[in-house]
């Protein structure tokens, strides 16, 4: 009895997949990819100027500090020459300590955070349908001993592809994060050299990086359904 039951749980596993898989094959890839060809063509995406998405850092450039005495100010220089020479200090520029921000937090680029915060989910939906498919062909899968050789590597092919999209989609979420990080080191960076103005032009050079990038991956994410489509359709 165990194991009859135990087939009847698979058998209907295997039907609510297959019904799942057929009807993203159906209906949902085609109205996700006009839904994100119609994204593709948002304001939002379309941005001639890029200096438009820029976000102004609110960290002021401290005034320079004025030695009262000329002679101590040479005293204390030599005195650290000869530490680099003796090998007891190290090679570092000082910079500002930073315990707070003068305006408080310092905010994210916003306009860039509404779109990720557009893009990730379409980016989860992406991974989590090429999932539900690749199960759906897997259980497809004859047996090889069945004789049906060539649709068997066919189908494999298939899942390798379908992984692939997962991978890929997988990896856009990581570029995101990676994108987070390195604007939050290089706002450190300002914090502590806020006369250095190379960090600035550095953090709106990845601004517009992350940009550009979102609206490759939005792109990528329709073409994808479109390579998902005629694949399916075509079988």
């Amino acid at each position: 009895m165990t194991v009859v039951w135990l087939f009847v749980q698979v058998d209907a596993f295997r039907e609510r997949i297959t019904g799942e898989a057929e009807e993203l094959v159906a209906s949902f890839f085609p109205n996700k990819l006009l839904e994100l060809d119609h994204f593709l063509k948002d304001p939002g995406l379309n941005i001639c100027e890029l200096k438009e998405i820029h976000s102004e850092i609110n960290l002021t450039v401290p005034d320079p500090i004025i030695l009262s005495n000329l002679h101590d100010g040479l005293e204390a220089q030599n005195a650290k020459k000869r530490k680099m020479e003796d090998g007891s200090g190290e090679d570092k520029v000082a910079g500002t300590k930073v315990f707070v921000m003068p305006g408080g937090m310092m905010k994210s680029n916003a306009k860039l955070v509404d779109l990720i915060e557009k893009v990730k989910p379409e980016i989860r939906t992406l991974i989590e349908k090429c999932n539900t498919v690749k199960m759906w062909v897997q259980l497809l899968i004859p047996r090889i001993e069945d004789g049906n050789n060539f649709g068997v590597s066919i189908q494999e092919e298939t899942v390798a592809e379908l992984r692939t999209v997962e991978g890929e989609a997988a990896s856009y979420l990581d570029q995101i994060s990676r994108y987070y990080i390195t604007r939050a080191k290089l706002v450190s960076k300002i914090a502590k050299y806020p006369h250095v103005e190379d960090y600035r032009r550095t953090v709106t050079e990845i601004d517009e990086k992350e940009y550009i990038s979102l609206k490759i991956i939005v792109s990528e994410l329709r073409n994808q359904y479109v390579s998902q489509m005629s694949c399916y359709t075509q079988e």
